[in-house]
Parts: structure tokens; sequence; C-alpha cells
């Protein structure tokens, strides 16, 4: 913990300062007694799924990262999609998904939210279908080559564990995803 000065305020491990209207606010870390910054767990939590965003479902895809982030038996687990469980099942997934659609790319649309073992992320993405025929959407499939984009938005929560992400459960909007590539009508 910071060591307190015979006055009220703390001094030591400062690692962030910032004014406003003239007055200086500080945050602390907690330090362990070996001197090294204590971060909280959802700290790293959030790094992990924010290089999973990134190298995953970004504009290019890193395969390797299943190896290096993904639980052995990771559920991978979205509303247009049949739950994928482990990592080659994961990384068949995205390999299909990317060679149907080539330019497929997911943002972040706002800041991660940890709590625990879980992180939140909102997201938004889409991509064209220039590439060979898709069948994994649940409500059907596309020939080869369609030309038709999708754009949507979702949320997603993971689950991690030891520093491996374990669950990808995702709430996407995919009636829209879905009407876009014509696989269902709109009302």
């Amino acid at each position: 913990m910071p060591e307190k000065s015979k006055g009220s305020h703390v001094v030591g491990n400062r690692v962030g300062e910032q004014r406003c209207d003239g007055h200086s606010f500080s945050w602390w870390a907690a330090k362990h007694t070996t001197g090294e910054v204590i971060v909280a767990i959802e700290d790293d939590n959030k790094a992990i799924v924010g290089q999973w965003f990134t190298k995953f479902w970004g504009e290019t895809c890193d395969l390797g990262i299943v190896d290096e982030l993904a639980a052995p038996d990771m559920l991978l687990q979205y509303s247009l999609h049949e739950p994928r469980r482990g990592r080659d099942d994961i990384k068949a997934f995205m390999t299909d998904f990317r060679q149907a659609f080539p330019d497929l790319n997911f943002w972040g649309a706002a800041d991660l939210i940890a709590e625990g073992d879980y992180v939140v992320g909102r997201w938004e993405g889409g991509g064209t279908h220039t590439g060979p025929a898709f069948g994994d959407f649940l409500a059907g499939s596309l020939p080869a080559n369609t030309g038709r984009k999708m754009k949507f938005t979702g949320t997603t929560v993971l689950k991690l564990k030891n520093g491996k992400i374990v669950e990808e459960i995702g709430l996407d909007d995919g009636v829209t995803a879905l009407q876009q590539l014509g696989l269902i009508r709109a009302a």
C-alpha cells in the first residue's frame, strides 16, 4: 500500500497526475514489498482481450494468437454460427470465415469493462463476401462470390482463467447481417 506521511496526503507510489481548473489530482498504485506495482487482475484481463480483439478479430488475423491466448478447450459462441470448442475448431472457423470475407474486420466501439474473470466489449464491423461459398451461418449458406456486404454490431462477454480465454460468448445483431447478405427478408 502507499506510504502515508504525517499529514493527510499520500507520498510515494504515485503513478499519475492530472491538473484541472487549478486543482491537481493524483492516483496511486499499490506496490509489492519488492517495489513492483501490483496490477489488478481486471487490467491484465483487459490487456489480453484487447490483444485478442486486435489480432484475432481485427483487420488481419494472426491464428497464432489462438494458441497464445485461448485455453485448449475455449468456447466461441455467437448467434450467427454453431458454437466452436477448442483451438483447432476456432482456427478452422476463422480460416473459413476470412476466406469467404477477405476484408473481414471488427473493432471496438467502446472501452472494455472488466470485473473479476470477465471482460465485456462492444464492437462493430463486417466484410464483403468475395470468396468461396460459405455455409457456416445457422440461417443458410452463401454461394461463391456474392459481393454482398454485411456491417453489424454486438457485445461480447469473455471469461478468463489464469491468463487464458476460456469463453467468448457474443450477442450480435445477426438479423441485420443476415438481411444484408440476403439470407432472410426484412419484414
